[in-house]
Order: structure tokens, then C-alpha cells, then sequence
């Protein structure tokens, strides 16, 4: 939930925040990755999950073990363009876009992590994609595979997540800061709102609304995986997408928390942020941070009480999306899970 950055510090009563919505979600670099990630700006398998509903599956790779990836809230396959390649290149690696989000079509209710594991569920089984599955999700993609897990453990035998999503995470860390957590997330929700409302006007070129709502993927992402965002997040359907799975993380953190037991004997690897997205850069970290990070870290902590074979491992350099800016660390994690598995 946390991957709406945004400076704890310098939330002040009165001070105006921009949040970036939608555009920071994959906080990548433009590098050199920024001419890579073709493959994930075209749909690929467009599969029927219901009433004529279809979502989109792109595999690759072979392998006794498949890996399934999960993004976080707003965001869809393409978030895993720096990591999935790696893995496919040793087993079998999916990613796929929840109802209403890259090329997938809107579903009928907001994605809750229930309804995200049944339709999961429902797409690799229609797919052909058998398991065993090991499953991988970044904050609320956190949360939905660990729905998933709970119900087809038969099917799921390692986990990584990757600054998943607690159930009990937003009331621990406002509790850490005082209140100012459910601040940003109400500014954040509020931002969502402005942007569903320039989606459905249209958005100007270089418009302030463009800018704040999606940002320069093109400069980021290259010509083609830019391009297919930059098409993406202009459509209002995004954004109510967006702002209905945002609206419905409280339902989702309570379908989990009915769930919570232990994963049983299967590998768990945790991998925790190193870097606070709340702090300010190249400014001494304020005691009010230090807090909400170590409650974080608590909090990530617990996950690894879920199996005796569960491990948590700090990513120094990088903040909550970790895929983004250390995919290496992901795709280590997940081949060590995978290999464990085999």
C-alpha cells in the first residue's frame, strides 16, 4: 500500500502534496532499460475468466516450477519488465494485469484480494499454466498472492513478497506516526480523484494534470513499454480501476486478516525496503521516520513467523518497490525460492 510515496517529514497541516499517482509506480531509472521491455507493452494472451470477461497473461520460459507476479495497487504486469525476462531464462515465469489495469478488461466490482485471487485462479487454469506455483507480489500484489495461497495451498509451494501488504500495516503505522499515515493515504485517494476527473475531460499534452496523474514514460520507459503506459493512464477507465482498488485495500486487508494462519512448510522469502519513501533525500533521517521504518520492518518481521522455512532480507538502496530500483535483489530471491522448491 506504502508505494504512494510521499515525505512524512514535510506533511504539515495546510501544506499542498503533489502525488504522483500513477507514473511513480514502477520508480524506475531511464537507463539502459529504458529501450527494453517490448514484449510488455502488447497484450499477449487475452483469456476469458467469465461472462466474457478477458484478462491478459504473458508467459514465458520453461521449467518445473512456474512464478507468477503480482504489482502493486494501480499498476499492472509491466511492472515486473526489469525481473521476469531474468527468471524465464530458468523456469517458467507469468505475469499478468488485474481487471481494469494494462490490457485487461475492467471487472465488474472493484479487485479486492479475494476477487484477485478467484480471478488469478480462474486465468491459469484456463491458460493451461500448471503449478507448482511459486508466487510473487509488491505491497497489495502482496497481499492478493497471499489470498491465493490460503486458498490453493495444494497448488503453491514458495512465496516472496516484496514489501507485502499486512493486513494490520496502515493502523501500526499511523499508530508509529501519529496519525500522519492515513494523511497521505487520504491525500493520495483525493489525488486519484482529481485524476479519474481529467481522465474523463481528456487529457491536454502537457497539461498539469498530465503531468501530475502520468508523468514522462516515454522519457522513462522508452518508445514502446511508454507508449503502452502513457495510452494506459489516459483512460479514465484506469482510473476508476485505480481509485476503486485503492478505496477497497480496508476490505482487502480484512479478507486477509480472516485468513491469517500459517503457510505450512513452504519457502517464504521477505524482502524489506532499505530506504524510507517518506524521507527526504540527503537530509538526516528525523526520529518521526526512524519510528514508522522500524515499525515497518516489524511489521515485515512477522511474515517470516508463517513458516519454519521463512527468511527476511533488507535491499539496501531500495524503497518500496523494489523491483523497480533493485530488480536483481527480486530475481535472486525468486530463484533461490524456486530452487528450493525443485
Amino acid at each position: 500500500m506504502q508505494h504512494r510515496s510521499a515525505r512524512l517529514a514535510a506533511l504539515e497541516p495546510g501544506e499542498t502534496m503533489k502525488m504522483v499517482y500513477g507514473a511513480a509506480l514502477l520508480a524506475v531509472s531511464a537507463c539502459a532499460w529504458a529501450q527494453q521491455g517490448a514484449e510488455f507493452s502488447v497484450p499477449h494472451q487475452l483469456i476469458d475468466v467469465g461472462g466474457g470477461r478477458k484478462m491478459n497473461l504473458y508467459c514465458s520460459g520453461q521449467g518445473a516450477v512456474t512464478v507468477v507476479f503480482d504489482a502493486a495497487a494501480g499498476d499492472a504486469g509491466w511492472a515486473w519488465y526489469r525481473v521476469q525476462p531474468e527468471v524465464a531464462r530458468q523456469t517458467r515465469a507469468c505475469v499478468f494485469d488485474r481487471a481494469g489495469f494494462g490490457f485487461s478488461d475492467p471487472a465488474t466490482q472493484p479487485n479486492t484480494a479475494e476477487g484477485v485471487a478467484a480471478d488469478l485462479h480462474k486465468l491459469l487454469s484456463a491458460a493451461g499454466e500448471k503449478g507448482p506455483y511459486v508466487l510473487v507480489g509488491n505491497s497489495l500484489g502482496g497481499a492478493n498472492v497471499q489470498v491465493y495461497a490460503y486458498r490453493h495451498p495444494e497448488q503453491v509451494k514458495g512465496l516472496v513478497l516484496v514489501e507485502a501488504q499486512h493486513e494490520d500495516e496502515t493502523d501500526r503505522l499511523d499508530r508509529a506516526s501519529g496519525g500522519k499515515i492515513r494523511q497521505i493515504y487520504a491525500m493520495v485517494a483525493g489525488q486519484g480523484t482529481y485524476c479519474l476527473d481529467a481522465a474523463r475531460k481528456g487529457f491536454d499534452t502537457d497539461s498539469e494534470a498530465e503531468r501530475n496523474c502520468i508523468g514522462e514514460p516515454l522519457q522513462t520507459f522508452g518508445p514502446k513499454l511508454g507508449a503502452a503506459l502513457l495510452a494506459s493512464e489516459r483512460k479514465a477507465s484506469y482510473w476508476q480501476a485505480n481509485v476503486d482498488e485503492y478505496a477497497a485495500m480496508g476490505t482487502s486487508d480484512e479478507q486477509l486478516r480472516k485468513l491469517r494462519r500459517p503457510f505450512g512448510d513452504i519457502p517464504v522469502l521477505v524482502l524489506t525496503r532499505g530506504v524510507s519513501p517518506y524521507a527526504i533525500p540527503g537530509e538526516p533521517q528525523t526520529a518521526l521516520n526512524k519510528t514508522v521504518e522500524d515499525e515497518n520492518f516489524a511489521i515485515q518481521k512477522e511474515f517470516t513467523k508463517l513458516s519454519p522455512r521463512a527468511s527476511q532480507r533488507v535491499v539496501a538502496g531500495a524503497g518500496h518497490v523494489i523491483q523497480g530500483e533493485k530488480p536483481e535483489a527480486v530475481v535472486s530471491a525468486v530463484l533461490e525460492v524456486v530452487h528450493q522448491v525443485r
